[in-house]
């Protein structure tokens, strides 16, 4: 089953134009409720060596910082195609392909391993902005949808993604450690 949006216009001494409209992607859509951690509060552990926990305290960060979001979303909205009405289902938003994505690359893992993340890791679905709701069933994420969404990361896409993580990284990430150890020198 699917939904299409159909519009009908009516021209003068014709018939009825009928025209189909693509939904665009929706950057990220919190689900709200009970239990639901804001993605600005997830708590990471500071001292840890795992990739993937390093990764999601970045990715928190980017989240929470307006200049590099709204970077990080124009350029999605550029390259992604708009979500798709034939297939039935929902598209998965652009902050969830974007994490997905990250993933991928910074462990390099499988997609099979992508699926298993996606669904069983808490932190990186807190990330995603999903959470056990009391009352509703979990959200899963089925291996199709992850691969058809996260294959659609072009190269010329993640070069440009890239290029803002690095950029966040020097101003942002740089700047504290930097910050920090003047501080450490003038005690």
């Amino acid at each position: 089953m699917y939904i299409c949006i159909v519009i009908s216009v009516q021209v003068k001494n014709s018939e009825p134009k009928v025209k189909n409209i693509q939904a665009m992607r929706k950057r990220f859509e919190i689900e709200t409720g009970i239990g639901q951690t804001p993605i600005s509060e997830i708590a990471i552990n500071p001292k840890s060596k795992n990739a993937l926990e390093q990764l999601v305290a970045a990715l928190k960060e980017i989240y929470c910082k307006k200049e590099y979001n709204e970077k990080i979303f124009s350029i999605m909205e550029r390259y992604m195609p708009k979500a798709s009405q034939k297939n039935g289902r929902p598209g998965m938003d652009l902050w969830r392909i974007f994490v997905l994505g990250q993933v991928r690359m910074c462990l390099g893992t499988s997609y099979e391993m992508l699926h298993h993340f996606a669904n069983n890791d808490i932190l990186l679905r807190k990330l995603m902005g999903i959470s056990e709701i009391f009352g509703k069933d979990p959200v899963e994420f089925e291996y199709q949808n992850i691969y058809d969404n996260v294959r659609k990361l072009s190269e010329e896409m993640l070069i440009e993604l890239n290029d803002v993580i690095v950029e966040f990284g020097h101003r942002e990430v740089f700047k504290k450690k930097r910050n920090h150890s003047i501080a450490l020198k003038n005690r």
